[in-house]
């Protein structure tokens, strides 16, 4: 785990998997594998084998010896819910998070189907803890199906990363979503983001009460654009609570309600 990230929306990561491969558009420029990459061949290295898929179940407990609450961004080097890790090893992924519960555990996906029949499954009786935010990636217009898998799952916290957004993503249905991320694409390779793109998402999350948080503009590297949209920082966090439209701000982050 990492006790520190460059994330704006998260404190710490947690990999007990790593390695992927892509599924769609949005993956094309991935940051992790690029970063992995770098690193194969390198003998007694974590990423020796590059960004091939690997099961780390030495690292299976490491949120339960942080003390302190974080939010813990599951797998940011990885899919959990990628074909080749088997339920069992999820099973014991979702079992660390159920304990340490003073956490706050944030997944994301592209395989959004499985991670709905995997939750759904679990939680057949009741909702995934709210402290276990469940959430997927849709990075245009033509991957709205993950939204509605999103929708259909029994979670507690479900949230969206249009990130890296390479395209319009239209009118979107946010009946059931707590949370937006939106982002640009970062590396030698970056797409451009329009700001018209960037604002329909802010205006469609404002209308429907759903807290927003744009992340970065994007550019060869990940901060030379900045994050500010209109003049403002965008930093809102869903709060835990059944009443839809209020928002919390990261912590020890400036941010707006």
């Amino acid at each position: 785990m990492a006790g520190t990230t460059a994330i704006e929306w998260t404190d710490a990561t947690w990999n007990p998997v790593t390695g992927c491969t892509k599924i769609s558009a949005g993956c094309d420029n991935c940051y992790a594998e690029r970063f992995s990459e770098r690193f194969r061949g390198t003998p007694g290295h974590p990423f020796e084998r590059g960004f091939d898929l690997m099961l780390r179940p030495e690292r299976l407990e490491q949120p339960l010896a942080w003390k302190s609450p974080k939010m813990i961004f599951v797998n940011s080097m990885s899919d959990l819910f990628h074909k080749q890790v088997p339920f069992s090893f999820v099973d014991r992924v979702f079992d660390t998070m159920e304990k340490a519960d003073w956490h706050t555990f944030q997944i994301l996906t592209k395989r959004s189907s499985r991670m709905r029949d995997y939750v759904n499954r679990r939680h057949a009786d009741d909702a995934a803890p709210s402290h276990i935010w469940l959430g997927t990636s849709v990075e245009d217009g033509s991957r709205k199906s993950r939204i509605r898998h999103m929708q259909q799952m029994n979670a507690s916290i479900r949230f969206l990363s249009v990130e890296p957004l390479i395209g319009p993503m239209g009118r979107m249905d946010l009946g059931r979503i707590d949370w937006v991320i939106v982002g640009g694409e970062s590396g030698p390779r970056a797409r451009p983001m329009h700001p018209d793109w960037v604002r329909e998402v802010r205006d469609q999350c404002n209308e429907a009460g759903v807290a927003f948080f744009f992340k970065q503009w994007g550019g060869v590297r990940p901060k030379s654009g900045g994050r500010t949209l209109d003049g403002k920082e965008w930093s809102q966090l869903p709060c835990v609570s059944p009443t839809r439209g209020e928002f919390r701000s990261p912590r020890s982050r400036a941010g707006d309600r």
